[in-house]
């Protein structure tokens, strides 16, 4: 790394979790009015996950935020008027359409890669293109089938090849059916200001850096360098030039950074008391989430259910501008079932209660039944609450 300018500017503990949960939307709702489309363009990345409990973990960001937006409303707001893209950022992600020429980088570094775990035959490329230019906007399965008999990651010949152009940025995901990415020609999805890779890797890295610190606040290294899954020397190489200022953090053991704007006012107004996706980016980075809440999360999803400890999708409760607990929920019919609910103080309960209340409303149940509660004490109090 190369050496730091001393910052001139020391942040509490406190101090730098207010102006994180305003930056990310749950302190004084700055995104309220302009939507869903507010939040994407605020967050510059929202994560995509196949796993859907309550909803998929895109539907979930809005709502954490704006509260019981339509679920109908999401999807088209993030879809329609060739608002956005799906591109890889943190993960696969949707991402603002004004942020199409700042990953050029990325498309650059995919195309000088050799063609890794797929070999595609000679012309396959060229006939999807020449397809999507004659019937597009297509799915995997409309260009010829997306897979192979064998297991889940043998690809067929089409499908290969349109992910390869996706990659390359030949192609864009414009949408997702049913859960199937809908592929069209860049040349058609991108508006003409903004198709074009003019902007050198060095350029790409800085914006992206800036805005990685615009959407958290405040962070380290670290924490900006992976809200797009950047190398920690490539955010060396352009932080000075990003705007970002240097910060120290009481409690925090290595250097910071922080979004000029967020120092320049102090955060307040009202905390959202909701549930959060685990793929929601106040929580997405378990050091970072560690060190600003306190709060050690993890996704169990993947972990083998007898070694799981708080379940297979639990959500993590926000009040009063503090993880408090998680739930990990499930839904029968109308009925929204808290599977395993984790309390960490009983001034969690009421909050418990009213984000359960909320997100059942949302998805279309009409009751919520608790079956196991950490604290069995406060079980009683938890069920008199949501009823």
């Amino acid at each position: 790394m190369t050496s730091l300018p001393s910052p001139a500017i020391e942040l509490s503990a406190d101090e730098a979790r207010r102006i994180v949960l305003r930056a990310q939307g749950f302190l004084g709702a700055p995104d309220r009015r302009s939507g869903v489309r507010g939040v994407l363009r605020h967050l510059g990345a929202v994560q995509l996950d196949t796993i859907s409990v309550l909803a998929r973990s895109h539907e979930l960001i809005p709502y954490a935020r704006l509260g019981a937006v339509g679920r109908d409303t999401v999807e088209a707001a993030y879809w329609t008027d060739t608002h956005a893209f799906e591109y890889w950022s943190h993960a696969a992600c949707i991402l603002p359409i004004e942020e199409w020429p700042h990953f050029a980088f990325r498309r650059r570094a995919y195309r000088s890669r050799p063609h890794w775990h797929h070999d595609l035959p000679a012309g396959a490329y060229d006939q999807v293109i020449k397809q999507l230019r004659a019937e597009g906007p297509l799915t995997a399965t409309e260009l010829g089938g997306a897979k192979n008999k064998g297991e889940w990651w043998d690809w067929s010949e089409s499908k290969i090849a349109v992910e390869r152009a996706l990659m390359h940025g030949e192609v864009v995901c414009t949408e997702r059916r049913s859960w199937k990415r809908v592929y069209d020609l860049a040349e058609r999805a991108v508006p003409d200001a903004l198709l074009h890779d003019d902007l050198d890797d060095a350029e790409c890295l800085r914006r992206l850096v800036r805005l990685a610190g615009e959407a958290l606040g405040v962070g380290t290294r670290a924490d900006i360098a992976d809200y797009h899954r950047l190398k920690g020397e490539q955010f060396d190489a352009v932080v000075a030039d990003s705007g970002l200022v240097p910060v120290t953090v009481r409690g925090w053991a290595k250097p910071a950074w922080a979004d000029p704007k967020a120092l320049a006012t102090t955060p307040r107004g009202r905390h959202r008391t909701t549930l959060l996706s685990p793929f929601d980016s106040l929580v997405w980075e378990r050091a970072r989430t560690e060190r600003i809440f306190g709060f050690t999360h993890r996704l169990e999803a993947y972990v083998p259910k007898p070694k799981r400890i708080h379940g297979y999708f639990a959500m993590p409760l926000l009040a009063g501008g503090k993880l408090l607990g998680r739930v990990d929920p499930a839904r029968e019919g109308t009925t929204l079932v808290a599977k395993q609910v984790a309390l960490d103080t009983p001034k969690a309960v009421a909050p418990m209660a009213q984000a359960l209340l909320e997100a059942a409303s949302w998805v279309g149940c009409d009751s919520v039944r608790v079956e196991r509660v950490n604290r069995p004490e406060l079980t009683a109090e938890l069920v008199r609450a949501l009823t």
